[in-house]
């Protein structure tokens, strides 16, 4: 194999790799005499068909195989030979394919990784924000456990439905006149002025009586989970069928056992300990912030180009979908295209060298993600799947690079436990308020 450099600046590189055609016709050769071994035509006994026919049938597949094979193992060894690490799939271009006596010849593109220089992170200092549980944010989950639990009793009087009065109802919603998937429903309690409708909906409700008929007409808020609704406007014909009033029932061991527990502090344990696992997660977040902006500081590589092109490609991909589902951002809709293109750039470059050093990082300090850790993650994905979980492990089993997108953040984040581990950390106390008041993203 003569391999010949024709591109050396800044980090892409690119050669002219030529194999001897000798090479590539062994390779035919002997795998044409695996075939004829195994193959069974009619008319021949097995192992004995000629040599002549084996070719004509099979030639040119073996051929493409094995010039296929010989291309990769010349890429793999050139990579090797020179000391390579590749940012992404190198591009291959056949020059000459090894016919009418000529070698096999072929071109390679690629962009290197850049060297990296692991910064100084003596002195690094870091806070860690902390919160307490406090009663009454317990309490108040304990009413809403009782809200969501409630009963409704049926009011005989003959009048018509108040602010906090729940109505039984009928609807039929509709959009341009025709009735729409999903927006028809029978004996539906709604609050008269209580969440969890569109807004609009439940205030127009507002005066009616049992069998009352009435057409109310809302808007779609602009950010409506359902994307092929947001921002339209509706109708929905209502009738209402009974007027009740909502019961909550009493916070206590009642409660619990009706949830399936022992007793109201049990409840209570575990209201806490889910708020406490929230706050730790915030806290982590704003930490993991703090040392990637401090890390970003000291960072001074080029990033490969193809790498920020495609993390661009991904993050501009959901601008434009925020933009047709008319949710982008404030502050970004009132930029034009270009500047937006270029904060997101910066953007993008920003997150491809964090990534690089990062990974650079847990390189040199050898630290890894255990299979069992690349189970768990993907035990964790599957749980976001009820009732396809046995799909979601066939879908990572069959493809690697499924895999390996759980294994990026996985090691990410041990590396972070990792730096935060040198770091010299004081903790704050903060309130819950001011601990899930993230500030603006640097990145």
């Amino acid at each position: 194999m003569q391999v010949t450099p024709t591109l050396n600046e800044g980090l892409k590189r690119s050669f002219t790799v030529v194999v001897p055609s000798a090479d590539l016709q062994a390779r035919c050769d002997a795998r044409l005499a695996e075939v004829a071994r195994d193959v069974r035509l009619p008319g021949f006994r097995p192992g004995k068909v000629p040599a002549s026919v084996v070719r004509q049938r099979y030639g040119q597949s073996v051929r493409a195989e094995a010039m296929e094979k010989l291309v990769q193992e010349s890429v793999d060894k050139l990579l090797t030979e020179q000391n390579i690490r590749p940012a992404g799939q190198p591009t291959v271009n056949l020059v000459s394919a090894a016919e009418d006596g000529k070698d096999l010849e072929f071109t390679l593109e690629m962009e290197i990784l850049p060297e990296i220089e692991i910064p100084d992170m003596s002195g690094l200092k870091l806070t860690r924000l902390v919160s307490k549980v406090a009663d009454d944010v317990v309490e108040k989950a304990l009413a809403d456990v009782a809200r969501r639990n409630r009963t409704f009793e049926t009011i005989e009087e003959d009048r018509p439905a108040a602010q906090g009065d729940v109505l039984a109802v009928d609807f039929v919603g509709k959009i341009n006149g025709e009735a729409f998937d999903g927006g028809s429903a029978e004996d539906v309690n709604v609050e008269i002025g209580g969440e969890g409708f569109i807004p609009g909906f439940s205030e127009q409700m507002e005066g009616m009586k049992v069998g009352d008929e009435r057409t109310i007409a809302v808007t779609f808020p602009a950010d409506y989970q359902a994307a092929e609704f947001a921002g339209k406007e509706a109708t929905f014909d209502l009738k209402a069928k009974a007027l009740k009033r909502a019961v909550d029932p009493a916070i206590d061991d009642e409660l619990a056992k009706s949830l399936g527990l022992e007793n109201l502090e049990q409840v209570r344990k575990i209201i806490s300990e889910q708020a406490e696992g929230e706050y730790t997660q915030l806290s982590r977040m704003r930490i993991k912030r703090d040392l990637l902006d401090a890390l970003a500081e000291k960072i001074n590589f080029e990033a490969p180009e193809n790498m920020v092109n495609a993390e661009f490609n991904q993050i501009w991909a959901r601008i434009e979908e925020e933009r047709k589902a008319d949710r982008l951002d404030e502050k970004d809709s009132a930029k034009d295209e270009e500047t937006l293109r270029q904060e997101y750039r910066k953007i993008a470059e920003r997150r491809v060298k964090l990534g690089l050093l990062l990974s650079e990082i847990g390189r040199k300090q050898e630290i890894q993600v255990s299979r069992e850790e690349l189970m768990g993650a993907m035990q964790q994905e599957a749980r976001r799947y009820p009732g396809q979980e046995q799909m979601v492990f066939e879908y990572f089993t069959k493809n690697p690079q499924a895999i390996e997108s759980l294994r990026g953040p996985l090691l990410e984040n041990k590396v972070v436990d990792y730096l935060i581990e040198l770091a010299e950390v004081t903790e704050k106390e903060v309130t819950p308020e001011e601990l899930a008041d993230m500030p603006e993203a640097a990145d």
